[in-house]
Parts: C-alpha cells; sequence; structure tokens
C-alpha cells in the first residue's frame, strides 16, 4: 500500500508528502543535477552551485538567509552529490510556510552576488586542502576515477583548483537556468502538516514560476572496462587500500541482493567476515569496510581498509579469500536467516531517523517516481535466495573485473 501522497504541478514539479505524526516536520529541493553534468573546464560548479545558494536572493542577502531558519530553531542544509543537489529544511511544523518560502527563494531567485563568488571560492579551496590532508577520504575519490577512467561520473564533488578559478557569475547563471528549472526537480516533505495544506503553500508560491518545460540532461554511461591497478606513493604511516569494482545501478533487480552481500561482506556489523578475519581474528586492521553506491546508470562495490604496510600483502590476500568464499560456497539456511534478520534489523533502526528517510524519499522520488516502504524493502530482501546470492557474487567479485587503489 503506498503510504504517501504526491502531485504534480503544471510547471513540471512534482511533490511528495510522507504523513507522519511528529512535531517535527522535514522539506526540502531534490534537483535532478550533479557533478556528472558539469563542464570538463567548471568541474566542482554544482558544490559551487549549492553553496552560493545561501549568498544573496532577489529579495534576501546572506545574513537574512542564515537567520530566516535560525531564528525559530530550525536547520537548513544542503549537499550535492554526483547526480542531484539537496536543499532541505528541518523546523517545528508551526514554520512550514516560512520554510517553504525561503527555500523555494533560495532554489529560484539566488543571483549569485560576485563579492560572495570570490568569498565562497576561497571557501572551496580551503576545503579541498582539508580533504587532501585525510587520505582515507581522499583515496575514495581517487578510486572512483580509476574506476571509470576518467568518465564525468568519477571526477570528484569539490572540483580542482583551477577549474574552480574559471567558474564566474556567468557560467553560474548559465548552470542555474540550465537545470534548476520545476521539470528537473521534486520537492519532499515529511511531517503531520495536512497534504491540503501543503498544496495550498505552495501554489502561493509557486504559480508565478515561468520555465521551459523540459531539460535535456546530456548523461552518457561509462563504457565497460576491466580490473585497474594503480599504486601511489605517499608519506603515511598507513597504506590505504581500495578493492572494488562497477556494480548495479539503481533500477536493478539484484541491487538489493547486492545489499544483502556487502552487509555480510563488510557491512557496519561488527560481526562482518571482513571484520572478522581481518580485524578480530588476525589483528591487522583498525577500520575495513565494504560499500555500495547506486547511480541511475551504474553503481561502485567496493572495500576499504588501511593497515601498517608490511601486512598490506596479507591483508589483501585475506580479502580475496572472503571474496572467493562468497562466490563459491552458498550460505546455509540458518545463515542466509541471520543475515537477512540484521539487515532488516539495520534498516528497521535507521528508519527511525526521521531527516535520512525524508532525504532518501526525496531522492528515490527524483529517479524513480517512487519510494518503496520498509515493508516493501523487507518482501524483497525476504524473497532472496543462497542460490541468487552465488550468481551475484560472481559476477560483482569477479577478481579480473576488480581494480585496486594503494596509497
Amino acid at each position: 500500500m503506498q503510504n504517501y501522497e504526491t502531485y504534480t504541478f503544471p510547471s513540471g514539479l512534482r511533490l511528495i508528502h510522507y504523513p507522519v505524526n511528529t512535531p517535527i516536520s522535514y522539506c526540502g529541493f531534490a534537483v535532478n543535477v550533479g557533478t556528472r553534468d558539469e563542464k570538463p573546464e567548471h568541474f566542482g560548479i554544482a558544490h559551487f552551485t549549492e553553496h552560493m545558494l545561501f549568498k544573496g536572493t532577489s529579495k534576501r542577502k546572506s545574513g537574512h538567509i542564515i537567520n530566516r531558519m535560525e531564528n525559530v530553531g530550525g536547520e537548513l542544509n544542503a549537499y550535492t552529490t554526483k547526480e542531484e543537489t539537496i536543499i532541505y529544511s528541518i523546523f517545528l511544523e508551526e514554520h512550514f510556510e516560512r520554510a517553504f518560502e525561503l527555500l523555494t527563494d533560495l532554489v529560484f531567485n539566488s543571483q549569485f552576488p560576485e563579492s560572495e563568488i570570490e568569498k565562497e571560492r576561497d571557501v572551496i579551496l580551503d576545503e579541498i586542502n582539508s580533504y587532501k590532508d585525510n587520505p582515507s577520504e581522499l583515496i575514495f575519490d581517487e578510486f572512483e576515477d580509476l574506476l571509470f577512467e576518467k568518465h564525468e561520473i568519477g571526477h570528484n564533488i569539490l572540483g580542482e583548483p583551477e577549474t574552480l578559478e574559471n567558474i564566474d557569475k556567468k557560467a553560474f547563471l548559465d548552470f542555474h537556468t540550465s537545470f534548476y528549472r520545476p521539470c528537473n526537480m521534486v520537492f519532499f516533505s515529511m511531517g503531520r502538516i495536512p497534504f491540503k495544506q501543503i498544496l495550498r503553500i505552495a501554489n502561493k508560491y509557486l504559480n508565478t514560476l515561468n520555465y521551459p518545460a523540459s531539460v535535456e540532461l546530456k548523461r552518457i554511461s561509462p563504457e565497460k572496462s576491466s580490473g585497474q591497478h594503480k599504486k601511489t606513493d605517499k608519506d603515511l604511516f598507513q597504506n590505504h587500500v581500495i578493492i572494488g569494482s562497477r556494480a548495479y545501478n539503481l533500477f536493478d533487480k539484484n541491487r538489493v541482493s547486492l545489499f544483502l552481500l556487502n552487509n555480510i561482506l563488510g557491512g557496519p556489523g561488527m560481526n562482518s567476515r571482513l571484520n572478522l578475519s581481518l580485524r578480530e581474528k588476525s589483528g591487522l586492521v583498525y577500520n575495513v569496510e565494504s560499500n555500495v553506491t547506486s547511480y541511475t546508470d551504474t553503481g561502485i562495490f567496493s572495500i576499504y581498509f588501511g593497515c601498517d604496510p608490511k601486512f598490506t600483502e596479507k591483508c589483501i590476500s585475506l580479502t580475496y579469500k572472503e571474496l572467493r568464499k562468497l562466490k563459491e560456497i552458498s550460505l546455509t539456511d540458518a545463515q542466509l536467516s541471520t543475515a537477512k534478520k540484521q539487515l532488516k534489523g539495520q534498516l528497521g533502526i535507521s528508519n527511525e531517523n526521521k531527516e535520512n528517510i525524508s532525504l532518501s524519499m526525496g531522492k528515490s522520488f527524483l529517479h524513480r517516481n517512487r519510494y518503496d516502504s520498509l515493508e516493501k524493502i523487507y518482501e524483497k530482501i525476504d524473497g532472496i535466495s543462497s542460490n541468487h546470492l552465488l550468481e551475484v557474487a560472481n559476477e560483482i567479485f569477479d577478481e579480473k573485473e576488480l581494480s585496486m587503489l594503494i596509497y
């Protein structure tokens, strides 16, 4: 049963509301634009634009923007990914109209004042330098670039100093005009405010929008490639290692099965196979994890760990050993049942975080035009068989296709 309400405006803007009995409300805009939609000479402009939305509109200066929700105890936030930009707010339900009007102003009326551009450019350059000081985070960006062989989806979200210098007010206005259109976004909300009231408020602030009815997203899927191996010498106390491959996209029916496999292999539980092998039994690492990320036309599976350089080869060997087990040895009925219960329990607990749920709902509706309830996801997990997990493991964990990056 569908547990949310939707509406599509004449402008093409889609709205999704999830009713929950809480005095706290969540709402925002999910825009279908990310770093993969940038021109090479303007790498970083999607994230830079997200920053600049808060720096002035046709009716507000940056100080007024900052205080608008803070003054009533609310929060205002945003983030950029490879395929979407999210601008949202959290607040007491009585301030819904205040939040909606502010978010609409930021998304559609930003002016990109030149004085603020220069200041914010320096802020992002400092953010880049800070990021480069953290190899355990930096390696993920470089790995994606290696995995996708310089395709747009691989380059990092922050951009590079030389490309940021190319971005001026005209570049911002062109980028904003091209992608920040009602038909290219979703407004999402969660709370106990009645849906009819949301529509009334939305019509009040959106009925004057006059934008072209379509956006041309020129996204080219990355070509198939074989495993890439790279080692970069850095002056570090540890070696940092990522092993991984391309994985299923957002629409693939095998995606949930891979999430279950990933949870068994290196998920957040301390009983994950990689944690038991590399940390608990061998004492070789402090942190080891595996992750799955799905995009609209591709995905990423990766394993990360950091270790003493003299243990690197041993850790790699143990990692491949655990991958081979999942490819060759079928889970028993008891093991499969336990793995499903663990994943369902983790999802149930995470579902208590309403902020994460609202953001996930916005992203899902943006790309898939639907949002699956927790019960629907549980049904998919329950339907997974041991034989199917073997098939997925053999496809994704193929050693010939695995790439590796070592710092």
